[in-house]
């Protein structure tokens, strides 16, 4: 499953799971995606591993990894623009399953760096092992079964990731892996569905940073508690994603992409500079002005129009994307 040595981590992702479906049928791989879907949009925590061979692991993975690794990036790359001069050194991925985690860090600092990934199915791991091979940053990576929950310990890491894991625990658990995660780490990264409850286990996971003495990179530009008024909204983002034929297959539709929403926080110990304020909408774009809704840092939502008569500014802000820091960093 190696890819071109120049291949970007994203391409490289892209061509090793593309060999993953070989030899399974599409229906059969249909099927198990639909199985593993239902099971995910539960809302009964699970104490046994949901992926339990490896079609189930293959099929899962190859719908699912290309969105968990657009999402996380998305957070990380927001989280390196906060900590312009610090990069990770080892990587702790927590409940990484094939490791998509793993492959959006590696896509966000260059380098080597010590890589763990821990989970508690086997099938998974064994996967992302392989896939890993197609990549020199992740080929020498760590991946060990761990039951994940109170139980878990965590050796002294740069960078913690916890992605799309804590829906799947019970409060306590996801308590006690927030815990673990801030003891262990210079920086968590925990990323959640973008929905409702998704956003509220982030908000949850976020308080406890910062009780833990993080300061928060991103999304906020503040680490003061979010001025959203609980269930009145949520804030969350989208990272566009190519849709692969098992996608089309499970989804139905001609369109080649999807955009997958998520809800994230990025914490960390170490100083960083987040955004003035950051677009937490959809810019609307109307004639001769741009309506940015924006979550500035003085623990407030507002909406700000930019005309014309901005010049430069008014250029960036019809440039600007959902997610985005405003006003655009200075080149």
């Amino acid at each position: 499953m190696n890819a071109p040595a120049s291949s970007s981590p994203a391409e490289a992702l892209r061509s090793s799971l593309a060999h993953l479906l070989d030899g399974l049928p599409p229906k059969q791989a249909a099927q198990a995606v639909e199985r593993l879907i239902a099971h995910y949009r539960g809302a009964t925590p699970t104490d046994a591993p949901i992926l339990r061979d490896r079609a189930d692991v293959a099929a899962y993975a190859a719908y699912r990894m290309p969105a968990t690794f657009e999402a996380v990036h998305a957070a990380l790359e927001a989280f390196a623009e906060a900590a312009a001069d610090w990069t990770p050194g080892s990587h702790t991925d927590v409940g990484g399953g094939t490791g998509a985690a793993t492959w959006a860090a590696a896509a966000t600092w260059s380098g080597e760096r010590r890589v763990t990934v821990l989970d508690w199915a086997e099938p998974a791991l064994a996967l992302g092992r392989e896939l890993a091979a197609g990549h020199p940053a992740l080929r020498e990576a760590r991946w060990q079964r761990a039951r994940i929950g109170a139980a878990l310990t965590l050796d002294p890491t740069d960078l913690v990731t916890v992605s799309y894991v804590l829906n799947e625990l019970t409060a306590a658990d996801r308590a006690a892996l927030v815990d673990a995660a801030a003891s262990a780490a210079q920086a968590v990264v925990i990323v959640e569905p973008g929905t409702p409850d998704g956003y509220a286990r982030v908000i949850e996971a976020r308080d406890r940073l910062v009780a833990a003495g993080f300061h928060i990179a991103a999304p906020c530009p503040h680490s003061a508690a979010c001025p959203i008024v609980p269930g009145t909204d949520w804030c969350h983002f989208s990272a566009r994603v190519s849709r692969s034929s098992l996608h089309r297959q499970v989804k139905g539709g001609s369109l080649p992409y999807e955009d997958e929403k998520f809800a994230y926080v990025a914490a960390t110990r170490i100083p960083v500079t987040p955004a003035p304020s950051r677009v937490v909408r959809r810019p609307q774009i109307r004639k001769g002005q741009v309506l940015l809704d924006l979550c500035e840092s003085d623990e407030q939502l507002r909406r700000t129009t930019v005309t014309k008569r901005h010049g430069d500014l008014y250029k960036a802000a019809r440039d600007a994307d959902w997610g985005d820091p405003w006003p655009p960093p200075v080149e």
